[in-house]
């Protein structure tokens, strides 16, 4: 109900726009809707947040041919898309965190140990965590020799704020970009940052849930 809610809302304040070549692709859970139309063979797709479910990834990768880079930290994801997708031509693993500094960060445990998604922000307040090295987009851009990204899709568990700040203070060329905004947090906040990427030239194309697809 509340996605419902949530998608009604951007539909009336950031007014999507329409598109014919949007589709969903990798699975209902991991899965996001893109412009496909924007895809190509040897385009360079960032994936962060692999968690345990990269068929987004792999679809990226096998279907349309772009070299994807999957980052995340996580020692569990590291072991299951290590295992997931070894051989796949064109599949990176980057087991490194996104942030808006290139520093190394605590990364907190879900409440849940059956789930696998750590978190910079720590939204479920817990005290467990482990640490690792995070870089910037335009830091990790620049030591893969990328001048521009295709895609960026980024699940980061209350991250992805701080980080689309930076992107777009530091002027990133991302052709798709794919954001899933976490709660707990205020959804006028998410209404803000929407309306600084559309300020900072990107077009909202997509809401699924809280996962939100944008075009520049």
């Amino acid at each position: 109900m509340w996605d419902l809610v949530v998608k009604i809302i951007f539909r009336v304040v950031c007014r999507p726009t329409r598109r014919l070549d949007l589709e969903r692709i990798g699975s209902r859970y991991g899965g996001w809707i893109v412009p496909t139309d924007f895809l190509h063979p040897k385009g360079i797709c960032y994936s962060a947040g692999s968690g345990e479910d990269i068929t987004f990834d792999l679809e990226l990768a096998r279907r349309f041919g772009c070299e994807v880079y999957a980052i995340d930290p996580t020692p569990r994801s590291q072991r299951y898309v290590g295992d997931v997708a070894a051989g796949v031509p064109g599949f990176h693993s980057v087991p490194m965190g996104l942030w808006s500094s290139t520093r190394r960060m605590r990364f907190y445990a879900p409440r849940d140990r059956h789930e696998v998604s750590h978190s910079i922000a720590n939204l479920q307040r817990t005290m467990d965590f482990f640490e690792a090295d995070c870089v910037t987009v335009a830091d990790l851009m620049a030591r893969n020799g990328h001048r521009e990204l295709d895609l960026l899709k980024m699940d980061i568990e209350g991250a992805e704020y701080d980080v689309l700040r930076n992107i777009i203070a530091t002027e990133v060329r991302v052709r798709i970009l794919c954001v899933e905004f976490h709660r707990p947090g205020a959804l006028q906040r998410t209404i803000r940052m929407a309306r600084q990427l559309k300020q900072a030239g990107f077009e909202l194309v997509s809401v699924d849930g809280f996962n939100f697809t944008f075009l520049y």
